[in-house]
């Protein structure tokens, strides 16, 4: 199996509360669509500096992330941040890779919204068990 990528929306979920507040107009909510490498050994979402500024997050403390090659690296966590893809959206943090280097979807935002990567056409798609509405696990 080759890398997979998917076109995912990223939101500022504070801009959302702004707007709903009647801080902000619709206009203004902060909102992107970036493709992303679906990576399901990656634990959480992964955005770049640009995104974050982009988005206007603000990091709420640090983390230590192990990277691809094994090295360590304290990075920023950011959020609330709204993701989606298709009919699926969940609520989740991210960390902050440094400058514009490619993005990473998570297991934990992919197991939020019941999608998964399809063997055979190598690409992220919706469960098709689960067609309509995400199912999570509870146990």
């Amino acid at each position: 199996m080759g890398l997979v990528y998917a076109n995912i929306t990223l939101t500022n979920v504070k801009d959302q509360v702004r707007f709903e507040e009647n801080l902000i107009k619709k206009d203004q909510i902060r909102q992107i669509t970036a493709t992303m490498l679906v990576d399901s050994g990656a634990y959480m979402m992964a955005i770049n500096e640009t995104v974050k500024t982009q988005l206007g997050l603000s990091v709420t403390r640090k983390q230590i992330a192990q990277l691809a090659n094994g090295s360590l690296l304290e990075l920023g966590i950011v959020g609330p941040i709204e993701v989606m893809f298709e009919n699926r959206r969940t609520i989740c943090e991210a960390m902050v890779l440094p400058g514009d280097v490619e993005m990473l979807l998570g297991a934990i935002p992919m197991e939020a919204m019941d999608v998964l990567i399809h063997p055979t056409q190598n690409k992220l798609v919706v469960n098709p068990l689960h067609p309509n509405i995400a199912q999570l696990s509870l146990k």
